[in-house]
């Protein structure tokens, strides 16, 4: 099902900013057992994308997004993805834009993907050919241009090679092409700083507040591919997928066992009341 402004529709005007300029973000939620998951989450980073970008995104508009996204559920009888774009809107050509211009909310529902069941236990990766750009006006928000992201992932078409690992200009590794990516040294969780490049994910923040809770150290700093190899255990997460471990970055010629931190916070993780 797909709403568009609250309406039953596929398709969008033509002059839509999101289609001409990516000018918009998205947020991608999970709905399991009949429930959205972390949805308070998603519309906070949504709202920060919109703060950011200086698009329209009030109250009222949030509430109708929020009675949008129960509209979709509720034809739902499945396990879905729901994803949720909010551009600037119509406007006319060239990269300035009016002000007070009317928003558009596209709404669509989509098959939960099915991964490998392996893919709990460990999966191999690889490392990205494509860079990062460094940015921090755009760094953290779930913006419309993907085309980094597009561009990594079809460096390959291998289906062994579950995900790529992106680094940025500056030669740090910063994420997945889907996913956020955390390493284990010492007992202590380390994940990447986003401040310049990255997306800030909805799992790596519920991750970071279980590491937290649960007394583990945690340091979110700059990652080398020297740290990467030396790394005791490593593991990817998103909303959707939850922790893979990762067993094998094909390039480095490293392996990583499933180690008992990963297997502590998978554990925690299926813990989570994830209720909105």
């Amino acid at each position: 099902m797909i709403l568009i402004n609250g309406q039953p529709e596929n398709r969008i005007d033509v002059a839509d900013r999101g289609l001409q300029y990516g000018d918009g973000l998205f947020e991608t939620i999970a709905y399991r057992h009949g429930r959205l998951e972390f949805l308070s989450d998603h519309l906070s980073r949504l709202k920060e994308g919109c703060n950011r970008l200086n698009i329209a995104f009030s109250a009222s508009q949030q509430q109708s997004l929020i009675s949008e996204i129960d509209s979709v559920c509720q034809q739902l009888n499945s396990d879905a993805v729901i994803k949720v774009m909010i551009t600037r809107g119509p406007g006319g050509r060239g990269y300035r834009y009016q002000s007070e211009m009317p928003t558009t909310r596209i709404i669509s529902s989509h098959a939960m993907p099915v991964y490998p069941v392996a893919n709990v236990s460990g999966i191999t990766v690889r490392i990205c050919q494509q860079r990062l750009a460094i940015n921090p006006s755009l760094a953290g928000i779930k913006h419309l241009n993907r085309l980094e992201q597009i561009l990594a992932r079809n460096e390959w078409q291998d289906d062994t090679i579950a995900e790529g690992v992106m680094l940025d200009y500056q030669e740090r590794v910063i994420e997945g092409t889907m996913s956020n990516l955390f390493l284990v040294k010492n007992n202590e969780l380390l994940t990447a700083e986003l401040s310049s490049a990255g997306i800030a994910g909805i799992m790596r923040k519920q991750l970071i507040k279980v590491a937290d809770e649960l007394g583990i150290p945690l340091n979110i700093t700059t990652l080398t591919l020297d740290e990467l190899k030396s790394a005791e255990e490593v593991f990817v997460c998103n909303s959707l997928i939850g922790i893979w471990p990762v067993i094998r970055i094909t390039d480095l010629n490293v392996d990583f066992s499933h180690g008992p931190l990963t297997q502590i916070l998978q554990n925690a993780l299926n813990s989570i009341n994830t209720d909105e």
